[in-house]
């Protein structure tokens, strides 16, 4: 048996691994000239890499911390300690841009956060995860998006200033960009909004020591000269022996295709025969997140008796994490997401190296010049289409869902947004592999072992 797998970043390699482990002679085709996809490290200091992509890990991930074990690759806790940051405009009232409040959450009503979360947690609830498009009244929350649904829902200007914060921090969406549904189905999938929206104890507790992107790079090691850089797909044909499989500079004849890239791309790619529907719309959105990292020569606000992390309503850095490696530099990490990051994707690069740092020296005072700045734009990322995962917009799950796992002959689909279990993360992406090699495996049943 052949395979063939469109695709190096986490779903893609796990797939090839296990394929490769079951005695099939697999191959990868990547677009980029790195393994990883929406994994990327980037090297901040000589020997210091920091996370430029998805990053975060909680004791939930099972299949991630066992990739892990596999690879000899260590957890290392997100610093918590110390008092955080908030800046918040909430009518004519402004939250100083030095106030110090321990914990998570910002300094807004009680009331008002918490009837937000309970009604977040009720339609949560109400999801089927297994199926979303099964979900009771699910036409109706498909229909609505979760810009309409706060507009109905919240009465308090704090609950009203905080849901688009949370949802950028949680999904890297504006609230006009996702229905309902969605919104609802990926808090439960990832976990539940408690679990996915905290550190400690919850789904951003840990990070891989040295970078996320070392798990990818560890695989395509094993995979060895299977994986083939800067070869972008272009079609895949199926006949009666298989498959040929263009991409820009070879074909490549395979029995079964895995295809483990984001919906948008997937189609892309010209399928013959055709695909019975597309496997996106113009209602999916990419992931709105910009990451940017502040490097200064040692994580000067603890020095402060702060946290790094912040939260803010003006941008462009919504929130901040410490993302300091061991022993190393001062890595303050900005998240820029939704509607911020549009705008802030569109500003030349040294606008955005002076807003951000102008606002990190508001929100941590006496914070000098940092040594180093990068910015990491996703959106405008042409083999990614936007970070964290694809935003199903208005019906897309009832005229998706049914089919995001469904073969089409003998390809298969693999990838986070495929899997209805910790969509988006890199959790949800390894157990789309799993799920696709033992598919495409039970297609040509092979025996032996390989790796």
């Amino acid at each position: 048996m052949r395979a063939l797998v469109v695709g190096a970043g986490l779903a893609g390699l796990t797939a090839a691994t296990d394929l490769a482990a079951r005695g099939v002679d697999v191959r990868v085709l990547e677009a980029r000239d790195r393994v990883g996809g929406r994994m990327h490290g980037i090297e901040v200091a000589e020997g210091n890499w920091a996370d430029a992509g998805a990053a975060y890990l909680g004791e939930r991930h099972t299949e991630l911390l066992a990739l892990m074990a596999e690879t000899d690759l260590k957890a290392v806790p997100t610093t918590m300690d110390g008092a955080s940051r908030f800046a918040l405009t909430t009518g004519d009232t402004r939250t100083p841009d030095a106030q110090s409040v321990p914990g998570r959450f910002p300094p807004l009503s009680g009331v008002a956060l918490g009837e937000l979360f309970d009604l977040l947690d009720e339609v949560t609830r109400a999801v089927r995860v297994d199926a979303p498009w099964l979900t009771p009244d699910a036409e109706r929350l498909d229909t609505t998006t979760a810009a309409e649904w706060a507009e109905d829902n919240l009465r308090h200007p704090d609950a009203r200033l905080f849901f688009p914060l949370f949802l950028g921090e949680m999904m890297a969406a504006a609230p006009a960009d996702v229905s309902v549904l969605h919104m609802a189905f990926y808090l439960r999938s990832g976990g539940g909004l408690r679990y996915l929206n905290a550190f400690a104890g919850g789904a951003q507790e840990s990070r891989i020591d040295g970078g996320a992107h070392r798990l990818c790079e560890a695989l395509a090691a094993r995979l060895g000269d299977r994986v083939r850089l800067a070869e972008p797909v272009l079609g895949v044909e199926q006949d009666d022996d298989g498959f040929t499989v263009r991409s820009a500079s070879d074909a490549h004849r395979a029995d079964v295709v895995i295809i483990a890239v984001p919906p948008v791309l997937a189609d892309r790619i010209d399928f013959r025969p055709g695909l019975p529907a597309p496997r996106s719309s113009d209602r999916t959105a990419p992931g709105c997140a910009v990451k940017v990292h502040l490097v200064h020569p040692s994580p000067l606000w603890r020095d402060m008796g702060l946290s790094g992390w912040s939260v803010s309503s003006d941008g462009p850095l919504l929130s901040t994490v410490d993302d300091s490696p061991a022993g190393g530099v001062g890595v303050l990490t900005g998240f820029v997401t939704g509607e911020e990051a549009k705008r802030y994707a569109a500003l030349p690069l040294a606008e955005q190296r002076a807003a951000a740092v102008a606002q990190a020296a508001r929100l941590f005072p006496g914070l000098p010049e940092p040594i180093g700045f990068h910015v990491t734009n996703w959106l405008d990322e042409p083999y990614s289409r936007g970070c964290y995962a694809a935003l199903f917009g208005p019906g897309d799950w009832i005229a998706q869902g049914p089919r995001l796992t469904r073969p089409h002959g003998r390809v298969h689909w693999a990838g986070t947004e495929t899997s209805t279990e910790f969509f988006g993360l890199m959790e949800g992406a390894i157990r789309s592999g799993h799920r696709a090699a033992a598919e495409a495996a039970a297609d040509h049943p092979t025996s032996g072992s390989a790796l």
